[in-house]
């Protein structure tokens, strides 16, 4: 132990913060040789060993990490990040704005190409208050999904049956995360995180102020509605698919026969489907 504080004694200010911005991004010194685009990874390690960055290199920080504060790294003054002391305004989001105002940590393969972390439910009470800490990132599980290869998803196990008969407990959802909240799709399924919970939900209507009220539905129609403030939303993910281990028995006979009597009616299948869709009993989360 007395040995490995005087090795880290003798690493220069400089070095120690390049090993924390190497950490809250998820890199290593191979990632973050193929994120700036070097041939070797050699300039890096001897940065890390302790060698001061030249002023190209600290070029090409700026360059690939806009958000990277220089007077930190070169001086130790202010945040890491610039993006960190942005504070969304409570009346208005304004354009591109992200959701908590801070820079989203995610991990990158070997390849420079980022992963999907999954969130299994084990988790989650964690995620909720370090979901944007590099060092929780890094360490949850992380997979290469077909169709999933190139962008920023995550996964989240999901837990209960609010959302059954469209999605069953156990069964896990993609995401891609959703930076500006004006621009999500409504209808459509989120996972909403907050400081206390991480749920799967419908929204069917844009968040256009951190001052409105949000409406959380379930496809369980046994499940009310649920009212939460978007204030409290730390997080959106837009979820783009999901893998489960749940197999579809055959048809039900029961349906089919119902649906063709109603062709024999004269109804259409489709007409049918939107009447029930709007007028059906409104579904909202587990309590």
């Amino acid at each position: 132990m007395e040995r490995l504080s005087n090795e880290v004694e003798k690493l220069s200010p400089v070095t120690v913060r390049v090993q924390e911005l190497f950490d809250h991004l998820g890199l290593n010194a191979s990632s973050a040789t193929k994120a700036l685009g070097y041939n070797t990874t050699s300039k890096l390690y001897k940065i890390l060993q302790g060698s001061e960055p030249s002023l190209p290199t600290l070029v090409d920080f700026q360059r690939k990490w806009p958000e990277l504060s220089l007077d930190w790294l070169v001086l130790g003054e202010g945040p890491m990040l610039r993006g960190s002391v942005a504070v969304c305004k409570p009346e208005s989001f304004g354009s591109g704005v992200v959701n908590s105002g801070k820079v989203l940590a995610v991990t990158v393969g070997l390849d420079g190409q980022e992963n999907t972390e999954l969130v299994p439910v084990n988790a989650q009470a964690g995620y909720t208050l370090q979901h944007n800490e590099a060092v929780f990132v890094r360490e949850l599980p992380k997979y290469r999904i077909p169709r999933f290869e190139r962008g920023t998803f995550r996964a989240f196990e999901v837990s209960g049956d609010s959302m059954e008969p469209t999605v069953n407990h156990s069964d896990i959802v993609v995401t891609s995360y959703v930076d500006n909240w004006r621009l999500l799709h409504p209808g459509e399924m989120y996972v909403v995180v907050t400081s206390e919970s991480v749920m799967l939900k419908r929204i069917r209507e844009r968040i256009t102020g951190r001052d409105m009220t949000v409406l959380l539905y379930s496809d369980n129609h046994h499940c009310k509605p649920y009212p939460m403030d978007a204030a409290d939303i730390t997080e959106l993910w837009r979820v783009r698919g999901y893998i489960s281990s749940y197999l579809p028995s055959s048809p039900d006979v029961t349906i089919e026969r119902l649906w063709e009597v109603i062709e024999q009616l004269g109804f259409d299948k489709g007409e049918v489907r939107r009447h029930l869709a709007e007028s059906g009993p409104i579904s909202g989360p587990n309590t």
